[in-house]
């Protein structure tokens, strides 16, 4: 019989600045060692719901609860922080706020350190889990110089060192390539099977997610529990399109193409869907579909020649890179984490210094621009909010460029007022932005770059952590720019944005550009795909297994019908 670890009873929240509760009537059992995956819109509760869990309700954020959370039979409420920590470990979305020690072997030992351990047995554990996590050789490596994917594992390792009960996963796909982030899901998934922890994954990418076999599927939508159904189940119904969330590619395919999906069918994953009763239907849509052409711009705005760069003399972060970046154009950067994409994008921007080549905007050399010069011309978004944000208020930081550069009050008012309403946070002006999850300080970050009107614009990782409503509002908002002459080139390990949303396509591998072609040719391209840390789209895998002729142009066809169907939805 299944032995209930957690459980929610009547369970309601109400943050204590705010007039309505977060959380509505939550009833919810989750058992020893199952596999929990939780989706909802931003906004929806689905953060607050695992802060319940680990303590920051009510510790960190005071507010009203009713009901009861109880964990391996403990009402939360007659626990105090540190005790609910050496249950519910959690493994943070951005890694970077996780980190206490200055190397990998210092931070997976800072739990082990506080409870006293004795050294021998704290290096052995240490090591032990560095091994599990495949980052042994990275022992006395700092933390700073590590890639994304890298940073996630070394987070996973400073939480099971403790040996928890329950593993805790704040969007662990986040800021991963496809490749690293499906390596990151079998990782959990070895990891619970040889410990038989019970592990909570909240997250946006769930065909990501569901590269490895899950239990159980919670949708939450308004503060309460839409749906609690497993995955196959949930897949057949329309639960995910009605709360506005992505579902996979093929299942949208298919769906589309007029099919029926069954749970009979196996729909939770590419490799396990049956398509005996779909294939003539599928092949019948593609041929009612129309071919795609494009215009083709040719218009140089944006030139690298030879560019040569290392963080250290002995080393090369980027070699002999030389693209063009036409007038008009929405670009993909793709590559595995620590490729050189951020790095290309610092040198552009003039962040760092180039060893040899040149920069060329509007056929005029740039090199040797100041930072301020280059960004009347050139904004950027970085990946990681934190990095970015100086104010306290959100309204002040959109604001403050355009402060910067003596915009008068008015114009800047209206110009804020209306990024904040393209960019979703409008209702949220008036807030502080330590209130903000991590997606929406990512929208903070977008819009304080997007009020300023530069005439390129670099989004690193644009669209991380946000759900489709969300995504769909900024990327409509970035193609509306597009469409008035703004350059737009953006570093992405989101495969769909980077299919339906750029034409083409660059592709990095240590430090070099391995491909340049059109984003649907690079992701059918299984050389380039394994060099760059990507995978091939399931809508390819979906169009071969249902024998369709052509399945590169089935791809292209798909992703032009979905950018209709979803402005007709809208």
């Amino acid at each position: 019989m299944r032995k209930p670890i957690i459980q929610f009873e009547n369970f309601s929240f109400k943050y204590k600045s705010q007039i309505e509760p977060t959380l509505h009537h939550i009833n919810l059992t989750i058992y020893e060692g199952e596999k929990v995956v939780i989706v909802g819109p931003s906004g929806s509760g689905k953060s607050t719901l695992a802060h319940c869990l680990n303590g920051l309700v009510p510790f960190s954020y005071k507010g009203e609860m009713e009901g009861s959370v109880t964990i391996k039979g403990q009402d939360t409420k007659e626990l105090d922080i540190f005790t609910l920590s050496q249950m519910v470990g959690t493994v943070l979305q951005d890694p970077d706020g996780q980190f206490i020690g200055l190397s990998v072997g210092e931070d997976i030992a800072f739990a082990l350190e506080n409870e006293a351990i004795p050294q021998e047995k704290m290096v052995r554990q240490v090591l032990n889990v560095s091994k599990l996590i495949n980052m042994e050789t990275k022992i006395q490596s700092s933390i700073h110089e590590l890639s994304g994917g890298q940073k996630q594992r070394v987070s996973l390792a400073g939480v099971i060192v403790e040996e928890v009960d329950i593993l805790l996963f704040d969007e662990p796909l986040a800021n991963l390539d496809p490749a690293t982030g499906k390596h990151a899901m079998a990782l959990i998934n070895e990891i619970q099977k040889e410990t038989n922890t019970t592990v909570i994954i909240i997250e946006h990418r769930l065909e990501d997610v569901l590269s490895q076999d899950v239990d159980r599927i919670i949708v939450v939508n308004e503060g309460s529990i839409v749906s609690d159904l497993n995955p196959n189940e949930l897949l057949a119904s329309n639960v995910l399109e009605s709360c506005s969330l992505r579902e996979p590619l093929y299942i949208k395919a298919l769906k589309y193409a007029g099919c029926k999906v069954m749970p009979e069918m196996s729909p939770a994953s590419i490799e396990t869907l049956k398509l005996d009763e779909s294939k003539d239907k599928l092949s019948e849509w593609y041929e009612a579909t129309s071919p795609v052409t494009y215009e083709k711009k040719d218009s140089p705005i944006l030139e690298l020649r030879d560019i040569n760069f290392g963080y250290h003399k002995s080393s090369t972060t980027i070699q002999d890179v030389s693209l063009t970046i036409h007038k008009g154009e929405m670009v993909s950067i793709v590559g595995k984490n620590g490729a050189g994409k951020s790095t290309l994008s610092k040198l552009i921007c003039g962040f760092e210094k180039i060893k040899s080549g040149k920069v060329l905007y509007k056929g005029v050399d740039i090199t040797e621009d100041t930072i301020y010069e280059r960004s009347s011309r050139i904004g950027m978004v970085m990946q990681n909010p934190n990095h970015m944000i100086s104010k306290h208020m959100i309204y002040d930081e959109v604001a403050l460029g355009l402060m910067m550069r003596g915009v008068p009050e008015q114009e800047i008012k209206e110009r804020v007022e209306e990024t904040l309403k393209v960019c979703g946070l409008y209702a949220f002006r008036n807030w502080p932005i330590s209130a903000l999850s991590f997606g929406q300080k990512k929208r903070v970050t977008i819009a304080s770059i997007l009020v300023l009107k530069p005439e390129v614009l670099i989004l690193d990782e644009p669209t991380a952590g946000q759900d489709l409503r969300h995504y769909t509002e900024i990327m409509d908002f970035l193609t509306e720019l597009n469409s008035q002459g703004m350059t737009i080139l953006m570093i992405t390990h989101d495969m769909h944005l980077m299919l339906e949303y750029t034409l083409r396509a660059i592709a990095i591998a240590d430090g070099q550009v391995i491909a340049d072609d059109s984003a649907v040719n690079l992701l059918t391209n299984s050389a380039v795909v394994e060099k760059t840390n990507l995978k091939v789209t399931s809508l390819f895998e979906l169009a071969v297994k249902a024998g369709i002729k052509n399945p590169i142009d089935f791809v292209t066809r798909f992703i032009d019908y979905d950018k209709e169907a979803r402005v007709i939805w809208r």
